[in-house]
């Protein structure tokens, strides 16, 4: 096709989008052309991403999977007879989760309906998830509307997710390879699209604010406590702490200001003394809610699950961005977290310390995504020497990432030095494997206290307290949520010392699921334990009280775990003065 003649075309194509809801289309067109340079006439094929890459965005979703999965399954129930496919793509529009019929799994991974498939609009073009991360708004895209020629085939419907807070999340998708020629066609696919998406937000908004009042709202009594339209969360003094998206349609519809941190009072004739009015044991059709406006909507109350009353108990803030889904059920890494939290917004060089394996690198990210938006990341191994640090100075504003800082040789503390000298618009966060103490003789003065304002110390996977959540979300992520663990291999995994951390964990899996024949890990399918001279004498008594809270006081288990008899960790307890708490 001549140059001028690919540009009638898309003139064409656009003058025919020009209408209704089609102008997004024609938006999208305009930006792949204009701002992406890209061709409609390219069968370009799908984008996906690494392993590795794929493992990274399933870990920071992995939340909102494990809250999504049962409804998603539920829905794909409904279409897989259809031939639809469900995706689950994040706000980076990389698919997390996946739906679809395994017989075309060959023709799906070409198509990019697949884990692992980049749908954003500068690598696909005009796309459903693509499209909906820029609008905000639920969408088709169907057939010729996509812009890349490979996926003309598909019909595309998606609708986004939002968080508590009225941000992006993810993007849910129902796809077809093949559909009727009508875009009306998809209209039944829109519904249960969108519904589903208002149901995730729904289901996200319970779990996430247990400890407040959720007063969730319809137009009409009789769906209002099986399927809400809308739902806020409120704390004690009757400020909106989180919300679905429905909520900002219902109260605000006009969009004249931002829900998040206003009072419930503000849009609605009711407080948060009035919630206990609106439960269960009311009539539905008695619990009106008048809007300032005049219009009605219908209320139900769901009580905080504290037993202290809400208005008197101090609110514990959720962690910020891939923090929150760092850890599971672990006191002492909470408070960790929540200090962390606290720092990452600050401009303080942040030393994190850990044994090899325990996540230095990815809490670092974490911090780095708590920043400032738009602002770069930076990695560099201090064992690379003093040209990798020079090839920094040129480096936009950011996070640095130093790994191994102990690594670094005395040309490269002088080249670093001189490099935060000049930039300070890289925010330091470095990572160590040694004590704090015997990194400050290792690195000079200056350096060191330019690379620890502040030290975090991640604890080794032998002391955590929250490893059944731990195992249990890194089988997720590396089966798509498909295999399970026999109590018996369980109970060993729990055992183990893992001088490796998380990353022997994490490739004791990869190593089970290999050899496991079906859905279920079993003893024989688990590698042998690795065994390090380090880890073979005896460990201090302060460490001794980490390994039991850890074990839940189950003695043989952390006797195992410690690779010393049960009688020795009850000595050892008698002589340390440990009891288990009450």
């Amino acid at each position: 096709m001549r140059d001028t003649d690919h540009v009638d075309e898309i003139d064409r194509v656009l003058r025919g989008f020009e209408t209704g809801r089609d102008r997004i289309v024609a938006d999208s067109w305009r930006r792949c052309v204009e701002t992406y340079g890209m061709d409609p006439t390219r069968p370009d094929p799908a984008h996906i991403v690494t392993e590795t890459e794929l493992r990274e965005h399933r870990e920071q979703s992995e939340r909102l999977i494990a809250t999504a999965r049962s409804g998603l399954q539920a829905l794909f129930r409904h279409v897989a007879g259809h031939n639809y496919v469900l995706l689950l793509a994040d706000a980076q529009g990389v698919c997390v989760d996946f739906f679809g019929d395994p017989r075309f799994e060959d023709e799906l991974r070409q198509a990019g309906l697949y884990l692992g498939s980049d749908w954003t609009e500068d690598l696909a073009g005009t796309c459903g998830v693509g499209s909906c991360i820029v609008t905000g708004e639920p969408i088709t895209i169907h057939q010729g509307d996509h812009f890349g020629l490979s996926h003309v085939p598909l019909s595309c419907t998606s609708a986004p997710i939002f968080d508590t807070k009225g941000e992006l999340s993810a993007v849910l998708d129902i796809s077809l390879l093949r559909s009727p020629s009508p875009k009306s066609s998809q209209n039944l696919a829109m519904g249960l699209v969108t519904a589903s998406a208002r149901r995730v937000e729904m289901a996200n908004l319970m779990a996430m604010t247990r400890r407040d009042w959720v007063l969730r709202v319809s137009t009409s009594p009789e769906f209002l406590e099986v399927d809400p339209e809308a739902a806020v969360a409120l704390d004690g003094s009757g400020r909106i702490v989180g919300m679905t998206s429905g909520a900002r349609r219902a109260l605000d519809p006009e969009g004249w200001g931002k829900l998040i941190g206003t009072r419930i009072d503000d849009w609605l004739e009711v407080t948060v003394d009035d919630m206990p009015d609106l439960m269960r044991g009311r009539p539905t059709e008695d619990r009106v809610l008048r809007l300032k406006d005049g219009r009605g909507l219908f209320g139900h109350a769901i009580a905080p699950q504290s037993a202290r009353a809400a208005g008197l108990r101090r609110r514990e803030p959720e962690l910020p961005g891939s923090l929150g889904s760092f850890a599971g059920p672990d006191p002492a890494l909470a408070r960790v977290l929540a200090q962390t939290a606290r720092l990452a917004v600050t401009g303080v060089p942040l030393l994190i310390r850990g044994e090899t394996g325990t996540g230095k690198e990815k809490l670092g990210r974490a911090i780095h995504v708590c920043g400032p938006p738009g602002h770069a990341f930076h990695h560099l191994r201090c064992a690379s020497g003093p040209d990798a640090v020079a090839a920094l100075n040129a480096a936009a504003p950011g996070t640095l990432l130093l790994r191994g800082v102990e690594d670094l040789t005395d040309a490269a503390q002088e080249a670093l030095l001189a490099l935060l000298d000049r930039r300070a618009d890289l925010r330091v966060v470095a990572t160590t494997r040694a004590d704090p103490s015997t990194l400050a003789e290792e690195l000079r003065a200056d350096l060191f206290h330019r690379v620890a304002g502040a030290v975090i110390a991640l604890p080794p996977l032998r002391h955590r307290a929250d490893f059944d959540w731990l195992l249990d979300r890194l089988l997720r992520v590396r089966s798509a949520g498909d295999t399970r663990l026999t109590p018996a291999a369980r109970d060993a995994l729990k055992s183990r010392d893992w001088p490796g951390n998380i990353r022997e964990l994490e490739q004791a899996l990869d190593v089970a699921l290999a050899l496991a024949e079906g859905a279920v890990i079993d003893l024989p399918d688990l590698p042998p334990p690795v065994h390090c001279p380090s880890h073979g004498a005896p460990r201090p008594e302060e460490d001794l009280e980490a390994v039991l809270s850890a074990c839940g006081w189950n003695m043989s288990q952390a006797a195992r775990r410690l690779g010393v008899n049960r009688s020795t960790v009850l000595r050892r307890c008698r002589k340390a003065g440990l009891t288990p708490p009450a």
